[in-house]
């Protein structure tokens, strides 16, 4: 199978080849958290770079929740227009377009200064960091059925400003995988314990996104293949989670691992195991992949036109590519032709795995924001710099966050949607 050849979705719709530029948070909102002109001309290097499919960085649902400062939110229409260019651009060249819509659950940083959701009252473990976030708060069965709402709605909005479809951010230690996970899901109720209850809110949300959109907008979920964390999500809970959803009308299931405290998505795990470099969860996915019913997507570390092609020898419907897409977001258009770049930024071996992992983030961002402005991207900055500048950046997105927070009515959907049950 060429990474060339088009995929045919479940719900009849087209992706024009099995390439897709994966999620990366972009921070580049405007003064009112709505797609900024910044943000519209990253898409714009990412529409014109070939990807059949291009997803979104996280969308979030809820003003109160947010992955970062700077996030973009859709609650209501009254920033749709914006919404509306930034669908249309990423979108002109025939790719399909799709929202990754999220609830950070309890990785919201303290100092953002919302109260925190989260299944169960378990806070995170980042050893002295830690105290960068707050305990949360476990969630009333009200609080559940609000952010199922939440997604919905999101999508609904999605829908009227021109993207062909969404993804569900159900990995990566978000409040859906949180809702999964036996070690952050401590609950006694219909949404703790065994794991068909603990999947209750994803297949709940699922259900509700379904039914608020039209049968040709797609619907997508991201899953963890595993947390990467002893006693955590693992494998075989991801078979059966997966095999839940074949039962669904789900469009296409991206596959990648790891949270704030495992970050697998990064190639570092945190219960033993050693990941390759490039394509991390490719072993794990393809297991998957044999009992879905739906497209499977891989999604980590894949820089090359060989790895692609062995992610779709395997039996993957398509491969995710982020950081490759950061560096040379022409990436596809190159590999069409012929060539075969590898775009790649050096490793960073520092002590401390977390500040490690912040300052790759950081190195990432700084891709970004370089494309935003219509510049060349610098691989080779240095990782200190990077995250200095980034840090510098998140504190002063930090306070207008707060100040548009506190001058800010509060954080209403557009409208109340009936939930389908359980």
């Amino acid at each position: 199978m060429s990474p060339f050849e088009i995929l045919a979705l479940p719900n009849g719709t087209v992706i024009p080849n099995r390439i897709a530029k994966a999620a990366m948070e972009e921070n580049m909102a405007d003064d009112a958290h709505a797609p900024s002109a910044a943000l519209i001309q990253l898409y714009r290097a990412w529409a014109d770079g070939g990807a059949g499919l291009i997803l979104t960085g996280n969308v979030m649902i809820d003003r109160r929740a947010m992955t970062g400062p700077g996030g973009v939110v859709l609650e209501d229409i009254s920033q749709l227009e914006a919404f509306r260019n930034w669908a249309r651009t990423a979108r002109a060249k025939g790719a399909q377009v799709w929202m990754q819509l999220n609830h950070p659950g309890r990785q919201i940083r303290k100092n953002l200064g919302q109260e925190t959701w989260a299944p169960s009252a378990v806070p995170l473990d980042l050893g002295k960091h830690s105290k960068l976030f707050a305990t949360p708060k476990a969630m009333t069965e009200r609080d559940i059925h609000e952010v199922i709402a939440r997604f919905a709605n999101a999508a609904r909005l999605g829908e009227q400003a021109g993207f062909s479809g969404v993804q569900i951010h159900a990995a990566h230690g978000y409040l859906i995988s949180q809702f999964l996970s036996p070690l952050t899901n401590r609950r006694t109720d219909r949404w703790g314990g065994p794991l068909e209850n603990r999947a209750r809110l994803l297949l709940d949300t699922v259900k509700a996104v379904r039914a608020a959109v039209a049968p040709t907008f797609s619907v997508a979920v991201k899953l963890n293949s595993a947390d990467f964390q002893r006693g955590g999500f693992d494998t075989a809970d991801a078979k059966r989670v997966v095999e839940m959803l074949n039962g669904l009308p789900v469009d296409l299931v991206e596959l990648s691992g790891g949270s704030y405290e495992a970050p697998a998505m990064q190639g570092s795990a945190r219960d033993g195991r050693t990941l390759a470099r490039e394509a991390y969860f490719l072993e794990f996915a393809r297991d998957i992949a044999a009992i879905a019913r739906m497209p499977v997507m891989v999604t980590g570390g894949i820089r090359r036109i060989g790895v692609v092609q062995q992610v779709l020898d395997g039996g993957i419907a398509m491969a995710g590519i982020g950081t490759a897409l950061a560096i040379k977001p022409d990436l596809p258009n190159a590999w069409r032709e012929g060539e075969d770049p590898r775009p790649e930024m050096a490793p960073i071996a520092w002590s401390s795995k977390p500040l490690a992992s912040l300052a790759a983030m950081a190195v990432v961002k700084f891709q970004l924001r370089r494309l935003s402005r219509g510049r060349k991207p610098n691989p080779g900055v240095s990782p200190f710099r990077a995250l200095l500048l980034g840090q510098l950046r998140t504190t002063l997105l930090t306070r207008k966050y707060r100040r548009w927070m506190a001058s800010s009515g509060p954080a209403a959907m557009a409208v109340p949607l009936d939930l389908p049950a359980s």
